[in-house]
């Protein structure tokens, strides 16, 4: 499953801060960081569950706000990159 994860954390306080470093780290273990708050992400729906449920326990529900876009099964390879972005290999094994 292919999916596009965006969030807006606030960092109006340092709590705020830490909850955008510990979002931003979660995201990196599954993915792959396209912009600042925007992660590619190839996983199974084990893999889904699990970081919906981190990223729940995370975030200030108030506060914050996440959204996981469920891609269509090849979308990353079609992509159309301009400007300093590069295609990114989901193919390849992630290292962490």
């Amino acid at each position: 499953m292919e999916l596009l994860v965006t969030y807006d954390v606030s960092t109006t306080t340092p709590e705020g801060a830490q909850r955008l470093r510990r979002v931003a780290k979660l995201c990196e273990g599954y993915g792959l960081r396209v912009q600042k708050s925007v992660f590619e992400v190839v996983c199974s729906d084990a893999d889904l569950v699990r970081l919906n449920d981190a990223l729940h326990r995370i975030i200030d529900d108030t506060e914050d706000s996440i959204r996981i876009y469920r891609m269509n099964r090849g979308s990353f390879k079609a992509v159309e990159v301009l400007g300093a972005a590069r295609r990114l290999p989901h193919d390849e094994a992630l290292v962490l």
